[in-house]
Order: structure tokens, then C-alpha cells, then sequence
């Protein structure tokens, strides 16, 4: 599991990312002392797994004395062609009072293939543009790299290259609502209507419930469909026949992910964790749920591992919100 509390800031002392100007500008910006021709540097926003469909973002700065031009075009290569999505921002970034504020300096960025360009409009000698890639599926387990380019109007051209960056192979779903009986799907990653229980049983990993017992604190449980947790948990409750999976699961509350949870330290669940995690001793159900808890869980067969965070749980009714990472552990 990683845990990232410090972001490391960016390696040149040279540029500073949070200052975009246009050449015409009185002092507002002074170029550091020694630079005398086009510079960049670039700093990695995001944090944590990189994962398929989700985006790696960096913010690329790059400036020149006023005196001797003004740049004219940045662009990034990506070592594959990013999915839709991806793009080049053609607003530079400045922090003001706490605020980033934004400065249109030239045309929206176009694509051409694993090329994305953005042409600049404005007679700019320093700018910060930020860049969304969008990791396709064809990553998946592999790694991928990025070149970031400027170039300014005496034909000078900068270059920095970033990465490579390991690619999971996990898959992530967030914010599903789970309502009281409800069939969960690891394999689906999603709640299944009655009709795909009823059509695939055994596609049913476990039951969301939550019941007030006198005697007990139950309240909100996951249940394997097994029909000894059937009759022992779920009594008077009528479920699709032939369901009968026994997931394992083991109970968290510490290990926290911050793509699932968004609000907390940034610890990340990763490829790693989840081929490591054994599952000796482990039980087929969990009562008395809390939010902010969550659970490790295995598929019956073996065939997937999914890690559970419970973003949402109230007290004293039923209804949980939940988000996941799962990995396909068998072909």
C-alpha cells in the first residue's frame, strides 16, 4: 500500500509554474537570473494508481526573457494515443490569493493521434498549461511515457520528457448506491437487477442488508448467498434460486484508499496489495458495517479480489454507498 504524504516540487529552480504573462506586460514577471533562452519544466499532478479510464495530469511551465521573443506552441507526445478525453489546456494557470486563475492564450489543443498541440494566440513569454491524459484500455499492465515540447518564435525548441509510468491493472467503480436486499456483482462491479440474478446466480458475490435484531447490532451486513447465511441472516427474505456463493471477506477500517475515499491521506490501494492479501481464517459474511470501513474481499472461484470502501452508512437506516477496486486474479 502506498503512502504519499509529501508531494516533491519541481526539480529546476528556474521557472516558476504559478506565473503566466503576456511579453507586453510592464514588470509583472522577472525571469530568473541566468536564463537567457526558452525553458521548461513539468510536475506530475496527479497521485496515486494509474489506472485504465481514469487521467494522469501534469502542469507543463515553460518561459523566456520578453526581450527575446515569445513562444509560439507547446505540445505533448504520449508513448500511446491517450482515449477521449485527453487534451492540452489552452488557459495558463496562475495562483492569485489562493485561487488559480486562468489566461486564454491560444487556440483549444488538437489532436493528432498520440500528438496533442495547443498554437499560441497571445504574445506570451511564459505560460503553465495543464494536460489530462486519459489512460486507454490497451495500457492495461503496461507503462506508458510522455515527451513535452515548446517552442518559441526564433525556432528554439525545449524538450522534457516524464515517466515511464506503470499502468494497473485493476479496475475501479465509484459512489454505488446499494439498497436494502440488493445483489452485488464483483465480476460486474455493479448491483444486478432481479432479472440478471435470477438469469446469473452465480454472478451474485453478495447481499446488501440491514436489519435492526433485538439482542444483536446487525444493522448494515454484506451476506454471501449461501443458503446456510440465508437462513442464519436474511430469515423472511426471498432471494433469485441457485445463488449460492461463499465470498470471502476480511474487515478493514485503517487501510483507507484515497481514490475511493477522496477525502482522506493519500494511502492507495494497489496491484500489490491486493495479490498479497491472504485470505486464511476469513468469514463469509460481515455484520454491523460502519462507514468509512470497508472490506477485502475474494470471489468464490478465486477469480477476482476487490477491495470495498463504505463511503456513506447512516446510523439508523438502511441504504450505503459504496467504491471499489477489484483485479482479475484468474484468466
Amino acid at each position: 500500500m502506498k503512502n504519499i504524504n509529501t508531494i516533491i516540487g519541481l526539480s529546476l529552480s528556474v521557472l516558476v509554474l504559478s506565473i503566466t504573462v503576456a511579453c507586453n506586460d510592464d514588470d509583472a514577471y522577472t525571469l530568473p537570473e541566468g536564463i537567457k533562452n526558452l525553458s521548461d519544466d513539468c510536475l506530475k499532478n496527479s497521485i496515486g494508481v494509474n489506472m485504465v479510464g481514469q487521467s494522469i495530469d501534469f502542469s507543463y511551465a515553460m518561459a523566456m526573457p520578453k526581450s527575446t521573443g515569445h513562444i509560439i506552441e507547446a505540445s505533448v507526445k504520449a508513448s500511446a494515443k491517450g482515449s477521449d478525453g485527453t487534451y492540452l489546456d489552452n488557459m495558463s494557470y496562475h495562483t492569485n490569493g489562493g485561487y488559480d486563475e486562468g489566461v486564454m492564450i491560444g487556440n483549444k489543443c488538437e489532436n493528432y493521434d498520440n500528438i496533442t498541440k495547443v498554437t499560441f494566440t497571445r504574445d506570451t513569454c511564459a505560460a503553465t498549461l495543464r494536460y489530462f491524459y486519459i489512460i486507454p484500455e490497451e495500457l492495461r499492465g503496461k507503462e506508458v511515457s510522455f515527451e513535452f515540447s515548446s517552442k518559441d518564435s526564433n525556432g528554439s525548441r525545449t524538450t522534457r520528457k516524464m515517466g515511464p509510468y506503470s499502468i494497473s491493472n485493476m479496475d475501479m467503480a465509484l459512489d454505488i448506491k446499494l439498497k436494502n436486499k440488493d445483489c452485488f456483482s464483483i465480476s460486474r462491479m455493479r448491483v444486478l437487477t432481479k432479472e440478471e440474478a435470477e438469469a446469473n446466480p452465480e454472478d451474485v458475490d453478495f447481499v446488501y442488508s440491514f436489519q435492526i435484531k433485538r439482542g444483536v447490532t446487525f444493522n448494515h451486513a454484506f451476506i454471501s448467498p449461501t443458503q446456510a447465511n440465508l437462513a442464519q441472516y436474511m430469515q423472511g427474505i426471498t432471494l433469485p434460486g441457485g445463488i449460492s456463493n461463499s465470498t470471502k471477506m476480511a474487515r478493514t477500517y485503517g487501510s483507507c484508499d484515497q481514490q475511493l475515499a477522496r477525502n482522506e491521506n493519500a494511502v492507495f490501494v494497489d496491484d500489490i496489495d491486493m495479490k498479497k492479501k491472504t485470505f486464511d481464517n476469513t468469514q463469509d459474511f460481515m455484520i454491523n458495517i460502519i462507514e468509512k470501513g470497508g472490506a477485502w474481499m475474494e470471489t468464490a472461484d478465486g477469480k477476482y479480489r476487490a477491495y470495498v470502501y463504505v463511503n456513506t452508512a447512516a446510523s439508523n437506516k438502511g441504504g450505503m454507498t459504496i467504491s471499489l477496486k477489484r483485479l482479475k486474479m484468474q484468466q
